[in-house]
């Protein structure tokens, strides 16, 4: 077992999988067990999400596979979660894997990191960026729904701290029908230094530009998105709506002459569309296409 130094002097654990083209995979390897995999399922989540992903790549690549949202969540960066940080740790990940050069892929939150990671480093071979647009990012929504989940966490009698508030806060129950509910009844689950640490990144990105930060990268960029990726927050988060589908979507054209791949998962939501049955047919053969990783068979 790797472990990879961070920013902050915490480390990280990496797990190496196959052989083949070096992908960095920022999912958890390991499975969810036990009440958690229960809750995950009743919304539709697959509790062994990293481990299928690093199942169905490792025969091709050399995947590694690193939990940094769950790391992120235990040793949480309330000042320092930057994005220069964020890139500065996925690289930290790569040297210690011994990968000089690498792809990435990194979903939602993840794909912006991954973007941050693309524009700093020559050392990407191709960038997956999926449920997060690379061009009209929902930044500024995105701060005023952490700024909200903040605000709540360090009220003195707010909920009591659970897992984690990122693109969609946690729902009390589960619906009868998979997305519908009423996003303003939910609540705030998350520490204050696990809130804040999303909230310093979000206030980081207010300038970022990222029409222009397209041509600072010069490796071969896919994205996707499922087309029903929208996110309706109610009024105790700010009355934001978190549209991740509708940049992708409506600029796709323009997306395609920057030199992005674009894929839309039609009909997929945010969660739906990251699982490894919908990733894994878009992801390796592209992947494939652009690393030259040899085919199984």
């Amino acid at each position: 077992m790797l472990r990879a130094e961070l920013h902050d002097g915490s480390t990280v654990e990496v797990e190496v999988h196959g052989d083949g083209p070096a992908l960095l995979l920022p999912v958890d390897p390991r499975p969810a067990e036990g009440p958690r995999a229960e809750e995950m399922r009743r919304w539709g989540a697959d509790p062994e999400l990293g481990r299928s992903l690093v199942g169905g790549l490792r025969d091709a690549f050399r995947v590694i596979a690193f939990d940094y949202e769950g790391h992120v969540m235990e040793k949480s960066k309330p000042d320092t979660l930057t994005p220069a940080n964020v890139a500065a740790d996925l690289l930290a990940v790569a040297d210690a894997a011994g990968a000089d050069r690498f792809a990435y892929y990194g979903y939602s939150w993840l794909a912006l990191g991954g973007l941050q990671l693309a524009i700093r480093t020559d050392r990407l071979s191709a960038l997956v960026m999926g449920g997060f647009p690379p061009v009209g990012g929902p930044y500024a929504e995105m701060l005023r729904v952490t700024e909200a989940a903040h605000a709540m966490a360090s009220a003195p009698q707010g909920p009591p701290p659970a897992r984690d508030v990122r693109e969609a806060p946690d729902v009390p129950d589960a619906p009868d029908v998979p997305g519908e509910f009423d996003w303003s009844s939910v609540e705030a689950t998350a520490t204050e230094p696990q809130t804040r640490q999303f909230v310093t990144l979000y206030r980081a990105l207010q300038g970022f530009d990222d029409l222009a930060a397209q041509a600072r990268v010069g490796c071969p960029r896919l994205c996707f998105v499922g087309s029903a990726d929208e996110i309706p927050y109610g009024e105790r988060w700010g009355g934001v709506h978190v549209s991740m589908a509708g940049p992708v979507v409506n600029r796709r054209t323009e997306l395609e002459a920057l030199g992005r791949d674009v894929r839309v998962l039609d009909g997929l939501d945010h969660t739906q569309a990251v699982q490894a049955d919908r990733v894994l047919p878009v992801l390796r053969p592209w992947l494939a296409s652009v690393t030259g990783a040899r085919r199984p068979g």
